[in-house]
C-alpha cells in the first residue's frame, strides 16, 4: 500500500501564503454589503419614502427624475474642467454615478473623492496633481452652491425665516467655534515644519493646475459651469419633488431652502449625509412656509429618488469599475 504524502505547513515557501487572497473580488462585492447594511438600518424611512412616492403626481417624479440623471453629467463636467488633460468620458460619467454610491456609503465626501482620485491616477495623472484636481473641483463646486444661494438670497430675502434656523444665541458660539479651528490650524502649520512644507508643496501644485486650467476656456467653462449646474440641478430635483406632493411653498423659496440646508450640514461627517440632511431640509422648508408634515413627506421622497434609487445600481457600477480595473 503506497503512503501519500499530504503537505503541512512546512512545505509552503516562507513568505508566500498558500492561497492568494481574492482582494479585487473582495472589493467588488463590499458596495452591496454596505448597501444592504445601511437599507436595514433605514427601512422604516425607505417604507415611509416609497408610500409617499405612491400618492405623488407622476409627471412631476419623472422631471425629478431626469434631474437627477442630469447631477452626474454636471459632475462630469466639472470633473474634466478640474484637469487640463481630456478624460476618457464614459468612463468619466460612470464614475460619477458610482461615486454618487460610494459617497452615501461613507463618511460624507470621502467617497467620491476617493472614488475620484483612483481613476484619474488610473489616467495616467500624478498623486500630486489628481489632488491638486480634487481640491480644486470641491473649490469650485463650494463657491458655485455659495453664490447660488447668495443670489437667491438677495433676489428673494423673505424666502427664510432664518431665526427659525438658527437658535438664539447659536451664533455667537458657532463664530467661536469656527476662529478657534481656523487658530488651531495655523498654530500647527508654524509648528510643525514638515506639516508645513507638505502644505505649501501641496498649495503651489494646486495653484499651477488652476492656472493651467484656466488658460485654456474650454475647461474653465466645464468647471463653473459644472460647478454652478450640479446645485442648481439638486434644487431642482426638491422643487419638483414639492410640487408632485402639494407643498404650498414657491420653487425659487424651496430652492433657497435646499441650498441653506446642505450649505448648513456640509460639515456633518455622515455617510451621504443620512440623517443630517434630512433632518436640515425639513427645517428648512418649515422655514421657508411649509407645513411640516408635507415638508417632511417631500423630504422622505427627495432622498428616495436621489439616494436610495441609486444607491444599487451605483454600488453595482463601482464593482464592476474595480472588476475591470478602471478604478
Amino acid at each position: 500500500m503506497t503512503a501519500v504524502h499530504l503537505p503541512d505547513a512546512s512545505d509552503v515557501p516562507k513568505g508566500r501564503l498558500p492561497r492568494r487572497v481574492p482582494v479585487r473580488q473582495i472589493l467588488c462585492l463590499l458596495p452591496l454589503l454596505l448597501v444592504a447594511v445601511v437599507a436595514v438600518q433605514h427601512r422604516a424611512v425607505l417604507a415611509d419614502g416609497f408610500a409617499h412616492l405612491g400618492t405623488a403626481e407622476w409627471p412631476w417624479l419623472l422631471a425629478a427624475v431626469c434631474a437627477t440623471c442630469l447631477t452626474w453629467v454636471a459632475a462630469a463636467c466639472t470633473r474634466q474642467g478640474a484637469v487640463v488633460e481630456g478624460l476618457p468620458k464614459l468612463r468619466l460619467l460612470a464614475t460619477q454615478f458610482a461615486a454618487g454610491a460610494a459617497n452615501h456609503l461613507l463618511p460624507t465626501g470621502l467617497g467620491a473623492s476617493a472614488v475620484n482620485l483612483r481613476f484619474m491616477t488610473v489616467c495616467g495623472l500624478p498623486l500630486a496633481r489628481s489632488s491638486a484636481a480634487l481640491a480644486l473641483y470641491l473649490l469650485a463646486e463650494t463657491i458655485g452652491r455659495l453664490t447660488l444661494l447668495a443670489a437667491l438670497l438677495i433676489a428673494f430675502p423673505e424666502a427664510l425665516r432664518l431665526g427659525t434656523l438658527i437658535p438664539e444665541g447659536a451664533m455667537g458660539p458657532l463664530l467661536l467655534g469656527a476662529a478657534a479651528l481656523v487658530l488651531v490650524a495655523a498654530v500647527t502649520l508654524v509648528v510643525v515644519r514638515r506639516l508645513r512644507a507638505t502644505v505649501i508643496s501641496f498649495l503651489r501644485t494646486a495653484l499651477g493646475e488652476a492656472r493651467s486650467v484656466h488658460t485654456r476656456p474650454s475647461r474653465a467653462l466645464a468647471l463653473w459651469g459644472g460647478s454652478l449646474a450640479f446645485p442648481a440641478l439638486q434644487a431642482t430635483v426638491l422643487v419638483t419633488v414639492g410640487q408632485a406632493l402639494g407643498l404650498p411653498v414657491p420653487p425659487l423659496h424651496m430652492a433657497v431652502a435646499y441650498l441653506a440646508a446642505t450649505v448648513a450640514v456640509a460639515l456633518v461627517p455622515t455617510p451621504g449625509g443620512i440623517g443630517s440632511v434630512e433632518a436640515a431640509l425639513v427645517v428648512a422648508l418649515v422655514a421657508a412656509g411649509g407645513p411640516a408634515a408635507v415638508a417632511t413627506a417631500v423630504v422622505l421622497a427627495f432622498r428616495i429618488i436621489t439616494v436610495w434609487l441609486p444607491l444599487l445600481p451605483g454600488a453595482l457600477t463601482l464593482g464592476a469599475l474595480v472588476r475591470w480595473k478602471v478604478i
